[in-house]
Protein backbone atom coordinates (compact mmCIF):
# COMPACT_ATOMS: atom_id res chain seq x y z
CA UNK A 1 0.00 0.00 0.00
CA UNK A 2 2.86 2.35 0.82
CA UNK A 3 4.35 1.87 -2.65
CA UNK A 4 1.06 2.76 -4.33
CA UNK A 5 0.63 5.89 -2.24
CA UNK A 6 4.25 6.92 -2.78
CA UNK A 7 3.91 6.51 -6.55
CA UNK A 8 0.65 8.47 -6.45
CA UNK A 9 2.44 11.22 -4.51
CA UNK A 10 5.09 11.53 -7.22
CA UNK A 11 2.43 11.71 -9.95
CA UNK A 12 0.45 14.34 -8.02
CA UNK A 13 3.65 16.37 -7.50
CA UNK A 14 4.52 16.39 -11.19
CA UNK A 15 0.99 17.33 -12.24
CA UNK A 16 0.79 20.04 -9.58
CA UNK A 17 4.07 21.61 -10.70
CA UNK A 18 2.85 21.56 -14.30
CA UNK A 19 -0.47 23.17 -13.33
CA UNK A 20 1.24 25.91 -11.31
CA UNK A 21 3.55 26.68 -14.23
CA UNK A 22 0.55 27.01 -16.53
CA UNK A 23 -0.88 29.88 -14.51
CA UNK A 24 -0.40 33.27 -16.06
CA UNK A 25 1.47 35.68 -13.88
CA UNK A 26 3.21 38.97 -14.35
CA UNK A 27 5.37 37.56 -17.15
CA UNK A 28 2.67 35.20 -18.50
CA UNK A 29 4.61 32.06 -17.49
CA UNK A 30 4.24 28.92 -19.53
CA UNK A 31 0.56 29.59 -20.17
CA UNK A 32 1.51 31.87 -23.05
CA UNK A 33 3.09 28.93 -24.83
CA UNK A 34 -0.23 27.10 -24.75
CA UNK A 35 -2.40 30.10 -25.60
CA UNK A 36 -4.09 30.28 -22.21
CA UNK A 37 -2.77 33.63 -21.00
CA UNK A 38 -2.26 36.96 -22.62
CA UNK A 39 -4.59 39.76 -23.64
CA UNK A 40 -7.04 37.94 -25.83
CA UNK A 41 -4.42 36.12 -27.86
CA UNK A 42 -4.53 32.47 -28.78
CA UNK A 43 -7.30 30.06 -29.64
CA UNK A 44 -9.06 30.45 -26.27
CA UNK A 45 -9.71 34.19 -26.55
CA UNK A 46 -9.45 35.92 -23.19
CA UNK A 47 -9.12 32.61 -21.40
CA UNK A 48 -11.44 33.39 -18.49
CA UNK A 49 -13.14 29.98 -18.56
CA UNK A 50 -9.84 28.19 -19.12
CA UNK A 51 -8.18 30.11 -16.28
CA UNK A 52 -11.10 29.34 -13.97
CA UNK A 53 -10.88 25.62 -14.77
CA UNK A 54 -7.11 25.74 -14.36
CA UNK A 55 -7.61 27.23 -10.89
CA UNK A 56 -10.05 24.46 -9.98
CA UNK A 57 -7.68 21.72 -11.17
CA UNK A 58 -4.76 23.30 -9.30
CA UNK A 59 -6.75 23.54 -6.07
CA UNK A 60 -7.96 19.96 -6.45
CA UNK A 61 -4.46 18.60 -6.95
CA UNK A 62 -3.14 20.72 -4.06
CA UNK A 63 -5.78 19.23 -1.78
CA UNK A 64 -4.98 15.73 -3.05
CA UNK A 65 -1.29 16.39 -2.38
CA UNK A 66 -2.00 17.48 1.19
CA UNK A 67 -4.32 14.58 1.94
CA UNK A 68 -1.92 12.04 0.46
CA UNK A 69 0.96 13.54 2.46
CA UNK A 70 -1.01 13.25 5.70
CA UNK A 71 -1.98 9.66 4.88
CA UNK A 72 1.65 8.78 4.18
CA UNK A 73 2.76 10.38 7.45
CA UNK A 74 0.04 8.91 9.67
CA UNK A 75 -0.06 5.42 8.19
CA UNK A 76 0.63 2.46 10.49
CA UNK A 77 3.58 1.22 8.39
CA UNK A 78 5.84 4.05 9.63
Amino acid sequence: MYGVLAALQVIICVVLVFLVLLHSGKDTGLSGAFGIGGAGSGPFGGGSLVERNLNRWTIGFAIAFGVNTIILLKAPWN
